[in-house]
């Protein structure tokens, strides 16, 4: 009799349980794998990218902090040898008047007469040295520069933008702007007017605009292409600056940009100027300086002489100085 061949099967059950428990192996690994790795790897990069970014703003700060800090230092060791400059000669005086008594002794009366003298002199220097001394301890204080006075709180430009002025000395009003800046390292308000009374920003109009390294940038950028409509009298953006911005509580100054000026009557803008800038009791309410640019192609001699002897008449009568440039 032939017996029948049993047919082996391979996918049996004991196969099939192998291969589960493998493949819930294989799973359970990823389970436990530290998948979430990458996210924060990402994040972490993310952070101290951010740290990085506010290390270097710091850094900028503190540079621009520096920059200030060196141009008060170099101030006050200008200030510091004049003053002692100043000390020197003084010592030197009394040295001489020591010396002319020394050889007055000889009359009675009149030695009594010079030791008076000498004694009112002495004590005059003294207390002149002294307080110069007294001057040198304390912080230095920039009153004063290039003959130009710059203890104002608050600054207004007041700038010609007729075509004399942009086609021929746009680029060296922008550079005599950015230095008069430079001069004041920071102010509590700042505003830019057009010489017919037109403000740079006019979101600023009427108000003091917060000075910032920010705000400066933003003035130098704008000037270049800054061209408003002008008829070469500086009379209305000097009236507008008086009207809108003086208080009686800040010390305010007017910085006037031109080249020359059409208006009929120099008198009467002199007479209008120092009706609307002279208080009850006979106070400025504003300095008034003025930079003079020189002529060019567009502007006759007569009508730049009218520009300066108009801004040298307004920045005496009211505290400021006339500086005009040749080039």
């Amino acid at each position: 009799m032939k017996l029948k061949r049993r047919e082996t099967e391979i996918f049996t059950l004991s196969f099939l349980d192998c291969i589960c428990c493998g493949f819930g192996a294989v799973i359970l690994l990823l389970v436990l794998s530290n998948a979430g790795e990458p996210p924060i790897i990402e994040h972490t990069s993310k952070a101290l990218k951010g740290q990085v970014d506010k290390l270097q703003q710091e850094l900028f700060e503190l540079r621009g902090e520096t920059e200030v800090l060196n141009r008060d230092l170099h101030g006050r060791i200008q200030q510091l040898s004049a003053e002692q400059a100043r000390i020197a000669r003084l010592q030197g005086d009394l040295t001489a008047i020591h010396g002319q008594y020394q050889s007055s002794k000889q009359d009675a009366d009149f030695t009594n007469k010079k030791e008076g003298e000498l004694v009112a002199a002495y004590q005059k220097l003294t207390a002149e040295m002294q307080r110069l001394l007294a001057q040198n301890t304390r912080r230095a204080t920039r009153e004063e520069v290039g003959g130009i006075p710059v203890d104002s709180e608050y600054i207004i430009f007041v700038i010609d933008t007729s075509s004399s002025m942009t086609d021929f000395h746009w680029n060296v009003a922008e550079r005599t702007l950015r230095e008069i800046l430079d001069i004041y390292p920071h102010v509590k308000g700042l505003q830019i007017l057009s010489d017919q009374g037109k403000y740079m920003f006019s979101t600023g109009r009427g108000r003091w605009l917060d000075d910032s390294e920010s705000l400066r940038s933003q003035i130098v950028a704008r000037f270049p292409t800054w061209k408003p409509y002008s008829r070469s009298s500086p009379v209305e953006g000097i009236e507008e600056a008086i009207r809108e911005f003086w208080s009686a509580n800040k010390r305010i100054s007017i910085y006037v940009f031109g080249d020359d000026f059409t208006g009929s009557s120099i008198q009467d803008v002199v007479d209008e100027v120092d009706r609307l800038n002279r208080t009850a009791n006979g106070v400025r309410r504003v300095r008034i300086h003025a930079i003079g640019f020189p002529t060019s192609d567009d502007v006759s001699v007569s009508s730049s002489l009218r520009f300066s002897a108009l801004m040298r008449a307004l920045c005496e009568t009211n505290g400021g100085s006339f500086v005009g440039l040749n080039h």
